[in-house]
Formats: structure tokens, C-alpha cells, sequence
């Protein structure tokens, strides 16, 4: 019996013993995972920062000895001086502020052509026609009239025979003179010269007919003047145009506009002349564009000394511009793939990097590099379309930028 109890004193201390270490256990292994996080904290270094990847430079390797067979030409890109060159058809046509109409401002007859012709040359003063009108003679009769009460006015003898009042005399002199004045200045505005009122104040006669002349020095370029015909007031009977400075009308497109202005020197050709050359410069661009066209129209002046020039002739006009030096390299080495630019750049020991270039003007077998060149690097400008073939079929492609 007592050794039964000691056995069961034994097996409960047994018991309580690992009771003990079983509830004890989870705090010691709490506290030691916390101390080692805390040392692992505080002794792991901090995480490096990674670096962006560079972005390689695309190229396609071709050994001298394959670029000499197949005929590889490099060349520098320079600077050039840019002249652009435009080119285009005009028409000659009469200076518009050397161009005159002939017209009457009564109605009348005309009764006498001195011009029979259309393309008579005359001078200015020249009498073209002369126009009988009832009304003109009637006012010129009322200018004789006046003119002669004016002067019976003014004789003192004649006031003494009339019997009449100073007071009197006064009055009727100024309502002679306001008739006078009026009918030489109906007279006046008719177009009846200076010259001619005065050759009927001295003769008191009429003038029957009343002569047109010629306003400018020309050519008459229309004649509606028949002899004999009824003319109405305002009518135009006749064009004179003064051939001796003429205009060149021609078109320019719209893409160009913004490289002319006024004043910019051109060259002017005709058929009419072979192997002469005119000079001349932009007078005028007329302010709106022509629809069909999507053209300008621009003025060029011209000196016709000879007379060899006719309204209506067409010509060659040529425009120089100098835009100054810019970067340019051969067109041929510029491959247009219809979305971008592309030129072979020569970087050296047989590689060449295919690069986006923006182009700019086009002139005399060269292109100007806008962006994607630097001065001074060599570009492909022979056989770059076999050097391009080798670079689709390695799948090398320029980089966007």
C-alpha cells in the first residue's frame, strides 16, 4: 500500500511538471520570436534602388569588306546655305491705275469719230469725238445771255437811258452775276474747257458741239462710239489704257505663301522672248485665296519701253529666296517610310544606327534636318536601302523619340 501511494505522489509531480512546462512553453517562444525581429531590424541592411535598364542603341553591323561590295557611300551632315526656288505661270495685264474711260454727261448725238479703230494709239488732250446736245447749246445760250445783261449793267450810260434806281441796278447786277456764275459752271461740269468758255465769251457765239479728249496717253482697248448714235449721259463710249507699265498676275500656292513677301526679287520669262530675262519684284498679294486652287494671286510690275509686251500674254516667273545656312544632308539618304524619316547614322567600326530625322525644305538634291541629326555625323547616302534591308531582317528598328 505504501508503495502504491508513492507511486501515485510520483505520477502526480510528474503531471504538474509538464502541466507546467506545457502552459510556460508559448511565452518563452513569444518573447524570443519578438527578440529576433527586433535584431533582425535592426542589423539587415536597407534594399538598393534598382536602376532603370539603359535602353540599348539599336544598330546593324555590316564589315568593310561587305559595305565596299555592296557600295556604301557616307557623308557628312553640313551646313548649306537654303535657297528655295518657286516657280510658277503669270499673265500680263494693263496697269489698272493707268486705265481711263471716255463718257459723256449730256445726252446728245455724236457727230464726229476722230478714233475709228479699237488699238488707236493717242496721246493725252487728244480729241476722240465730238457730241452735239440741245441742252449744251441752250446753256451756253443762257452763258451769253447773262454775260452780256452783266455788262449793261455795269455801264453807267446804260443805267441813265434805263432810268432805273441805283438801288435797283445794284440788285439785277448780282442776280446777273449769280447766272453768269451758274451757267459757267453748268458749263464747267459738262466738260466744256476752260479754253472753249472763254472762245464764247469772246466771240458771243455757241459752240455746237462739244469735243471729248482723251484723259491719259494709250491705247483705245474698247470703242462703243458709233457715228451718229445716241449717247445718254454716263454712257461709255470709250477705254484707254496706258500699255507703257504693265502687271503680271501670278499664282502661288498656299504652302508657299509664308516663304514670299513684298519686295522679293523674281525673273521673268516669256515665249514671246526667247532668251531674255526680266526683272522685277513682288508689288502686291491679294489678300484671299482662290478656292478651285487653293492658290494667291501676287503683282509683279513690268516697264514696257518697246511695247513688245501685250495684255494677256502668259509668262515664267521664277523666286528666289534665301531662308540662310541650315543642316542638310543628300535626299538620298533620307528613306520615306510614309509615317516617319529614317537615315542610317555611320557610328563607326561597320555599325550604323537607323535614326528618326523630321525634314524640313527640299532644294537642288539636298533636304533640310530639322531634328534627329547633330553637325558633322556621317550618314548612309548610298546603298542605305540595302543597309535598311539588313536591319528589317534582324528586326532592327530606329528609336522613338
Amino acid at each position: 500500500m505504501k508503495k502504491q501511494t508513492q507511486m501515485m505522489k510520483l505520477f502526480s509531480l510528474i503531471v504538474s511538471g509538464c502541466s507546467l512546462i506545457f502552459f510556460t512553453l508559448p511565452v518563452f517562444a513569444q518573447d524570443h520570436s519578438a527578440q529576433t525581429a527586433q535584431s533582425i531590424t535592426a542589423t539587415s541592411p536597407a534594399k538598393p534602388q534598382v536602376a532603370e535598364p539603359v535602353q540599348d542603341i539599336p544598330q546593324v553591323e555590316i564589315s568593310p569588306e561587305q559595305q565596299k561590295l555592296i557600295g556604301v557611300k557616307t557623308v557628312k551632315a553640313s551646313l548649306r546655305p537654303l535657297q528655295k526656288v518657286i516657280r510658277t505661270v503669270g499673265r500680263i495685264e494693263a496697269d489698272e491705275g493707268r486705265q481711263a474711260t471716255v463718257n459723256t454727261k449730256v445726252e446728245g448725238w455724236i457727230e464726229k469719230l476722230y478714233v475709228e479703230t479699237t488699238g488707236s494709239h493717242v496721246q493725252k488732250g487728244e480729241p476722240l469725238a465730238e457730241i452735239y446736245s440741245p441742252e449744251l447749246v441752250a446753256t451756253q445760250q443762257e452763258f451769253i445771255t447773262a454775260l452780256k445783261w452783266t455788262k449793261d449793267l455795269a455801264d453807267p450810260k446804260a443805267q441813265k437811258v434805263q432810268g432805273a434806281s441805283p438801288e435797283l441796278s445794284q440788285m439785277l447786277a448780282k442776280d446777273a452775276e449769280a447766272i453768269l456764275a451758274a451757267s459757267r459752271q453748268r458749263l464747267l461740269l459738262w466738260d466744256v474747257s476752260d479754253q472753249q468758255i472763254k472762245s464764247i465769251e469772246e466771240s458771243g457765239k455757241t459752240i455746237r458741239t462739244l469735243t471729248l479728249y482723251s484723259p491719259v496717253s494709250g491705247f483705245i482697248t474698247q470703242k462703243m462710239a458709233v457715228a451718229g448714235m445716241k449717247v445718254m449721259p454716263g454712257e461709255k463710249l470709250f477705254d484707254v489704257a496706258d500699255l507703257s507699265n504693265l502687271w503680271v498676275i501670278a499664282d502661288i500656292y498656299e504652302a508657299e505663301l509664308a516663304l514670299i513677301k513684298v519686295g522679293d526679287k523674281a525673273s521673268i520669262t516669256l515665249a514671246y522672248l526667247p532668251g531674255r530675262e526680266i526683272s522685277s519684284q513682288i508689288d502686291y498679294i491679294y489678300p484671299s485665296i482662290t478656292a478651285e486652287t487653293r492658290t494667291v494671286k501676287i503683282r509683279l510690275k513690268l516697264l514696257n519701253h518697246e511695247s513688245k509686251l501685250k495684255p494677256q500674254m502668259f509668262t515664267n516667273v521664277e523666286i528666289k529666296i534665301n531662308l540662310g545656312k541650315k543642316l542638310m544632308i543628300p535626299e538620298s539618304a533620307v528613306i520615306d517610310t510614309g509615317k516617319s524619316m529614317v537615315a542610317y547614322v555611320d557610328l563607326g567600326n561597320g555599325a550604323f544606327e537607323p535614326r528618326e530625322i523630321k525634314a524640313g525644305l527640299r532644294t537642288d538634291g539636298y533636304i533640310e534636318v530639322l531634328r534627329g541629326l547633330k553637325l558633322g555625323e556621317k550618314v548612309v547616302s548610298a546603298a542605305n536601302f540595302l543597309v535598311d534591308s539588313e536591319a528589317q531582317m534582324k528586326g532592327i528598328k530606329p528609336l522613338t523619340k
